[in-house]
């Protein structure tokens, strides 16, 4: 006997007498195929993303949402801190040779401020409706206010760029 099968001795006596009845018998020609067909069928393999579950579908979105905000307020943060983000022009680099300050807002078109000759720097003290007009938010209770600037003027007296020398 197969040594595999049981001990005990009145089990052991039905299962070899059921092992010589099928010993004859064969499957029918494709149904081991099917058969094979029909457990692919029915565990088929998934692909990665569904061995995910959504919990961790939704742990990897809140990274990637989290990365994302990261790298947005970096980029706003050297944005509005005035880091350049093209090389200077003539008029801005004889204003920049002067000091290291914040950076000028343009008030005309560059190319009005790069065909200037001789720009000028002029301090004056602008209301902070001004800066309103500039797209700046400008508290009500300080808007008779007004703001230290610099101001870029052309050789005809008109504003071409400004600077906020105080916080508005």
């Amino acid at each position: 006997m197969n040594d595999s099968l049981p001990t005990d001795p009145a089990l052991s006596a039905h299962l070899a007498h059921l092992h010589r009845a099928v010993a004859h018998e064969h499957a029918p020609r494709g149904v081991e195929k099917e058969l094979m067909a029909a457990f692919a069928a029915q565990f088929a393999r998934r692909r990665w993303y569904h061995a995910l579950s959504p919990r961790q579908w939704t742990l990897a979105g809140a990274s990637v949402a989290m990365a994302a905000m990261v790298a947005l307020t970096v980029t706003l943060s050297l944005a509005l801190s005035g880091a350049p983000s093209a090389p200077p022009s003539a008029a801005q680099s004889t204003v920049a040779a002067a000091d290291d300050g914040p950076a000028f807002v343009a008030l005309q078109p560059m190319e009005r401020i790069e065909q200037e000759a001789n720009p000028r720097v002029l301090e004056a003290d602008v209301p902070r409706t001004a800066l309103a007009s500039l797209g700046l938010p400008v508290d009500p209770q300080q808007a008779g206010d007004s703001v230290r600037a610099e101001m870029l003027v052309g050789a005809d007296g008109s504003p071409l760029a400004l600077r906020l020398l105080t916080l508005p």
